[in-house]
């Protein structure tokens, strides 16, 4: 497989083509890097080659996806700024030739007052407050200031979807059996075959399948207890049989190297939401939007597609 840059190699790749010459203002080329750099994520996360090689039909579904997740004004610059490189730097779209207008389905958050001396307030933090999505590169910085325990946790939590408590109750899934829920019959499709099966006890009592990838699941299998541990998270009692962080003293742990990472926080709750994120993007290659929904709804374990909206904001 093929090799590319980092996201924000290529971003400024591109930029630097456009600069001083179709682009003359700074803060418009420090904009569309920072958006360039977003689309590169997607396009690697989805393993569609890199930035230059989005074709149009591609960056629109980009776009779709980013229309359940940020206001119209965001939504609008993310397509001038694909738009303007189809246009000056790969010859995808001639000369006036413009991507269709999507439109957002997402709210518009007021704006956030101005920060004061010594706080962050930059294009980053503010795109950041509009949905509670962490990409990638930002996960890894925000682990990259935990302990090993809870790193791992955040990790997982990411790869897997898990809420902070269910981290507590892993189990490998031929030790304890998901209840039996309706299925689609691509629940894990695309990631089955290179995950192992675990289960968890989720909100309401469910016990539900989660798919943890091959190399998580060694790291975690290493951290296996000689015996069960019982510990209590917001009062209610759990039998750990890993050493991971999760419950609240991971989440808290989350939320402060998240601060010291980017100086911002969303919450490791936001992990959830870059699953449902990144596996609906995938399924709708297979499927239609809604049929995507109720599979991820599914794998997440809420079992209604109304619900999984909420974390495509």
């Amino acid at each position: 497989m093929a090799k590319f840059a980092k996201p924000a190699t290529q971003a400024a790749s591109v930029m630097k083509r456009m600069q001083g010459g179709a682009i003359r203002s700074v803060g418009t080329v420090r904009n569309y890097e920072l958006r360039l750099k977003l689309v590169t994520q997607w396009v690697q996360q989805n393993r569609l080659g890199s930035l230059r090689e989005l074709t149009p039909e591609r960056a629109l579904d980009y776009l779709r996806q980013r229309a359940a997740q940020v206001g119209q004004k965001t939504l609008d610059m993310d397509r001038q700024a694909i738009q303007m490189m189809m246009r000056q730097v790969t010859g995808q779209l001639a000369e006036g030739q413009t991507l269709e207008v999507i439109k957002s389905s997402a709210q518009e958050r007021p704006r956030t007052a101005r920060a004061k001396p010594g706080q962050p307030n930059n294009l980053g933090r503010r795109l950041a407050e509009q949905s509670r999505l962490y990409t990638r590169q930002q996960i890894e910085l925000i682990a990259a200031r935990q302990a090993a325990h809870n790193a791992l946790a955040t990790e997982i939590a990411a790869a897997a979807g898990l809420r902070a408590h269910e981290l507590l109750t892993l189990r490998r899934i031929h030790h304890r059996a998901p209840d039996q829920r309706p299925a689609h019959e691509l629940k894990f499709s695309g990631i089955r075959e290179n995950t192992i099966g675990y289960t968890v006890h989720g909100k309401g009592g469910l016990t539900r399948e989660v798919r943890i990838p091959l190399q998580l699941a060694r790291r975690l299998e290493a951290t296996r207890l000689q015996e069960p541990r019982q510990v209590t998270d917001r009062g209610v009692h759990y039998q750990q049989v890993y050493n991971i962080g999760g419950g609240q003293a991971w989440s808290e742990s989350f939320s402060s190297a998240s601060k010291t990472a980017l100086g911002w926080s969303n919450g490791a709750h936001g992990l959830r939401h870059v699953y449902a994120q990144e596996r609906l993007s995938t399924l709708q290659q297979k499927l239609t939007r809604q049929e995507a929904l109720r599979v991820v709804s599914q794998e997440m374990g809420h079992f209604r597609a109304e619900i999984t909206e909420v974390y495509l904001r």
